[in-house]
């Protein structure tokens, strides 16, 4: 009665090996805790003020103060290149946090001899709102074309709805954080991005924002932002050696819309392993309810010369005879004489 059974690999049987591997296929996931799509629910830290609270707040799906299982979801952040809008500068104590974020985004995000974030339509940010997905739930990157963001418009005013603008452009522009693609007004209308207006096509305060899908950044024009509605929410402060609480505006001005939906993209790496079951294979089992415990006779008489067994798992051995990997069938499989299968056991990486 058979164990074990070898694969062949393309070495031993090049026209139909048992394995197959670096299989890549593409999968898009919704990008939230639990896989979800679409974030309608925000909270942050009561501690966090007390250390990098100045600097950005981190966005949780459920209160972390009562949830010990609560996960950021994305982190929020207001940066000036110059330091206002924060406590300190040159001889006064501080640290000059958005100075601090504004200097750290740019040497992540910008190539070379480039210090200041420009927009689409060539308008020069001295100052940036940044929102940065947190690694677990970008996992590799954001799938372009896939997230609507929506900020609150109170007194009235409706939300601003924004997109990128992936789906109207053929070539992106690539730089040390990977492609660019502008943050345009639009929304996502059965699948398909409509854009409101073309980021090169906006006047006065500039366009929205630039989105940087590889590392999972958003960039927004405070100017944009604050040209809607003349909502409170994104009333920009920007005076020197002051904390002018951006960041918390900006948090407040999102979680206030109650709507993020945002998916990922990832490259899946697949071994496929072909498990065949000839006909004269596995038709026996180990059980001892198989057999009599007096004579080892067949327990079902009707097994003689016509035995049948059910394949419930499948196992993935080393050449030491070390279990590996198990994988279940969805329902006990019938084997015998006259029944051959093929089993296909895949494993992502």
């Amino acid at each position: 009665m058979a164990i074990y059974e070898r694969f062949q690999t393309e070495a031993d049987n090049p026209d139909n090996p048992d394995v197959l591997s670096g299989i890549r296929d593409v999968i898009s996931s919704g990008m939230w805790s639990g896989g979800t799509g679409n974030l309608s629910t925000y909270f942050t830290s009561s501690t966090q003020s007390g250390s990098t609270g100045a600097y950005y707040l981190d966005v949780y799906k459920t209160n972390p103060d009562t949830d010990t299982s609560a996960e950021v979801q994305f982190s929020v952040a207001y940066g000036h290149f110059n330091g206002s809008g924060s406590v300190g500068g040159r001889g006064v104590v501080g640290n000059r946090a958005s100075a601090a974020i504004y200097g750290q985004m740019s040497n992540i995000l910008l190539g070379p001899g480039e210090d200041k974030f420009v927009m689409g339509d060539g308008k020069v940010l001295n100052h940036a709102y940044f929102i940065a997905l947190q690694r677990a739930r970008l996992r590799e990157k954001m799938d372009p074309g896939n997230w609507e963001l929506h900020i609150s418009g109170s007194q009235g005013f409706n939300n601003i709805k924004l997109i990128d603008d992936s789906g109207a452009t053929t070539d992106p522009t690539v730089n040390q954080g990977g492609r660019v693609f502008n943050i345009v007004s639009g929304s996502i209308s059965g699948g398909v991005a409509q854009i409101k207006v073309p980021a090169a096509s906006e006047t006065a305060s500039g366009s929205a924002g630039l989105f940087y899908p590889d590392l999972g950044v958003l960039v927004f024009n405070p100017q944009y932002l604050a040209g809607f509605g003349a909502t409170p929410h994104l009333a920009i402060s920007t005076g020197s050696n002051a904390n002018s609480g951006n960041t918390v505006k900006f948090y407040q001005a999102i979680s206030s819309s109650g709507y993020f939906q945002a998916r990922r993209e990832e490259v899946i790496s697949s071994t496929h392993y072909f498990c065949r079951v000839g006909n004269k294979k596995f038709n026996f089992s180990s059980n001892p309810t198989y057999f009599t415990a007096s004579d080892g006779s067949f327990t079902q008489p009707t097994f003689f010369k016509n035995p049948k067994s059910y394949i419930t798992q499948v196992g993935l051995y080393n050449d030491a005879n070390e279990l590996l990997a198990v994988a279940k069938l969805s329902k006990p499989l019938l084997k015998s004489f006259a029944r051959e299968a093929i089993v296909k056991v895949k494993l992502d990486f």
